[in-house]
């Protein structure tokens, strides 16, 4: 494989501006003309607005199962970042290649279309299938629909690789998170008669407090995986909107909290615990100054944790294609618990370092976009089938 084929991907991929927020099928298209030019055929998933597109291709024989490659292609804004570099277009500097979506997730991407070729050389004993996805930033979205179309074919593949950036260290597990949104509607008056109104903030500062308990009983030693950092699930509240003059009694106050759950906790349990903290404890007080006040929980988004076995399938290939058996965990999320869920094993690996992502001046390094090279170059090798 040439060293200059991914970071020249790289390059074309960065300047294919993918805010979450935007429509990436100008990249897409990109990438389903780049394989159409080698021979491999794609298909399309499109959400509904038709806006954005999921891509999926397969090579190799398509009577069996295979590894699938997995990568989002959206990325995370820009906007109010100091960066000393153009974000949409790749800048080198003394090993280092900045740009948005370096890390997260575009050197992956750009390594398995470099890897396409050295695909096609090869007689593949198992299909390599590549599954490009869209709205991953803003709650794993997009994949599903790509998923529930894979369920209903006879051959479902045997693993998923999701090349998220772990400087290419092998990685098994991640937790699952839960996005809510609380509306609490209460009833305005003036200040100077307060107790005659339903202040709306103090009744979503009270539900704010009761989630830090539950996260706190969430904390307890009892509760720890060793495998996490933090070990436990952990609860935050992030944005928290309300009233309009001080000399007001507000009506209206929401806030959004995220429970970041262990693998095999049910994050609901805490939207669970604070509707009945509302119902209990909150609604009677409210609705006996004003009947029509209420508090409503609204989910935003939501995917699984991610717990494979090392001593599975998954687990051994990963430890033959990084060089090493010394499987870990991230605390940042990936489709990987989709997959999973969707009785495909998933395990995660891929260049650069989320250190890097989210932030301005985001990097990738040549050396960690070689090395993903070099796996995906192992990966040939091993599913090659000499005649």
């Amino acid at each position: 494989m040439s060293k200059a084929a991914s970071r020249e991907l790289l390059e074309r991929l960065i300047g294919l501006a993918t805010v979450s927020r935007d429509s990436n099928l100008a990249l897409i298209d990109f990438i389903r003309q780049y394989l159409a030019g080698l021979g491999v055929e794609s298909e399309l998933f499109y959400n509904p607005e038709r806006t954005k597109a999921n891509l999926f291709a397969t090579i190799g024989p398509r009577e069996r199962g295979g590894i699938v490659l997995s990568g989002h292609t959206d990325v995370v804004p820009v906007d109010g970042q100091d960066w000393t570099v153009e974000p949409f277009s790749l800048t080198e500097r003394e090993g280092r290649l900045y740009g948005r979506g370096t890390a997260d997730m575009k050197g992956f991407i750009a390594s398995v279309l470099a890897a396409v070729p050295i695909f096609l050389e090869r007689t593949l004993e198992l299909p390599v299938h590549l599954a490009f996805s869209y709205d991953e930033e803003v709650g794993c979205l997009g994949v599903r629909p790509m998923l529930a179309e894979l369920a209903k074919r006879p051959h479902k593949p045997r693993l998923c690789l999701i090349g998220e950036p772990t400087e290419m260290k092998p990685v098994l597990g991640h937790k699952g998170k839960l996005a809510m949104r609380c509306h609490v509607h209460g009833a305005a008056c003036h200040s100077a008669y307060a107790p005659y109104g339903v202040n709306a903030i103090q009744y979503a500062a009270r539900l704010i407090g009761r989630l830090e308990e539950i996260g706190a009983q969430l904390a307890q030693p009892e509760h720890h995986d060793e495998r996490f950092d933090p070990p436990f699930s952990t609860v935050q509240t992030g944005v928290i909107k309300g009233g309009r003059a001080l000399n007001i009694v507000p009506a209206e106050c929401e806030f959004d909290f995220e429970v970041r759950a262990l693998p095999g906790f049910d994050a609901h349990e805490v939207a669970d615990k604070l509707r009945n903290y509302a119902e209990s404890e909150l609604l009677l007080s409210m609705r006996a100054v004003q009947p029509d006040t209420g508090i409503h929980l609204q989910p935003l988004s939501a995917y699984p944790g991610l717990a494979t076995p090392p001593d599975s399938e998954a687990a051994s290939l990963l430890a033959l294609l990084s060089g090493s058996t010394e499987f870990g965990t991230v605390a940042f999320g990936t489709e990987g618990g989709l997959f999973n869920e969707a009785g495909i094993p998933t395990v995660v690996c891929g260049p650069g370092s989320m250190d890097q992502g989210h932030k301005p001046d985001e990097f990738i390094t040549l050396d960690q976009l070689n090395r993903c090279d070099a796996m995906l170059g192992r990966l040939a090798e091993t599913l090659w089938s000499p005649r």
